[in-house]
């Protein structure tokens, strides 16, 4: 048997937050902490916080592992660094595709039913949906799934800077540009309407993959989603592939909003947006 495709990467992914006076006080969650899955091992994961202060972990509802931390004393700055060292593999052959009534016995037999409702950032107008389904007619649910996906980056380009984290699918799709967070939002909700569950995975992706080992890369966070046909399976509709071993799993869920890397709350002075940086190091 071939032996697939192995990479180790290192990350680091900070955060500053400069605030004009203090903070008297905040509550934090982070979805920072890569995934442990087949064909991606985390082999190391800390996260250090500034000021330093306790943190505690627990897994969410959706499967991801969430970092959460108080800060009760005045700080004029947060500084938050998270560092992993990953494995990961190229992606095995695909599941034989099941057909659409295996798809619909599954929804009803599975909590896979949650992942073909819409959210706040995937409703989407009748227009999309009616190409969407032009665009797939008498295909598997494989293919389909790949047809709609084509069809979202052939209408979208990607432009960074266009939109913000609360733009829509809709959105995306009506002014055909947006970043790689509404390319996969507006797959999504094409994709659920079509009757496939399909759900939104945050991540990070080396972004020069062929870069010298031990040689620091800048890059930043990726999105892109899962549907099932069989099995969950991945697809990166910014790049149209599938996602391989340049592609690191950190949360799964509906849509952005349940797999923010860092949300909170504080009282105090107002501060500007976070500085954030990742950068990439492969060790092998």
């Amino acid at each position: 048997m071939t032996e697939q495709p192995r990479r180790r990467l290192k990350i680091s992914h900070r955060t500053r937050a400069v605030y004009e006076g203090s903070a008297n006080s905040s509550h934090n969650e982070l979805r920072m902490t890569p995934l442990t899955l087949p064909g991606q091992t985390t082999l190391d994961s800390r996260i250090t916080i500034t000021p330093a202060t306790s943190v505690w972990t627990y897994w969410d509802y959706w499967g991801t592992q969430v970092t959460t931390f108080d800060l009760a004393q005045p700080h004029g700055e947060l500084a938050i660094e998270a560092l992993s060292l990953v494995e990961t593999s190229a992606p095995g052959p695909l599941p034989e595709d099941p057909g659409w009534e295996a798809v619909e016995e599954r929804l009803d037999a599975d909590r896979l039913y949650e992942y073909v409702l819409p959210t706040p950032r995937t409703g989407i107008a009748a227009a999309p949906v009616a190409a969407a389904r032009e665009a797939c007619a008498q295909l598997p649910p494989q293919q389909a799934a790949l047809a709609v996906a084509e069809l979202v980056r052939d209408r979208v380009d990607y432009l960074p800077g266009s939109t913000g984290v609360h733009t829509g699918a809709q959105d995306a799709w009506d002014q055909r540009a947006g970043v790689c967070q509404d390319l996969t939002h507006l797959t999504i909700a094409l994709l659920r309407r079509i009757g496939l569950p399909s759900r939104y995975v945050s991540g990070y992706l080396h972004p020069a993959p062929d870069a010298p080992a031990h040689t620091e890369v800048a890059g930043q966070s990726h999105a892109w989603l899962e549907y099932w046909a069989g099995d969950w399976i991945g697809h990166d509709p910014t790049n149209r592939t599938r996602p391989g071993e340049s592609h690191v799993v950190v949360a799964r869920g509906r849509e952005y909003g349940d797999v923010v890397p860092h949300k909170g709350v504080y009282h105090g002075a107002p501060s500007g947006p976070p500085q954030v940086e990742v950068t990439f190091t492969r060790v092998l």
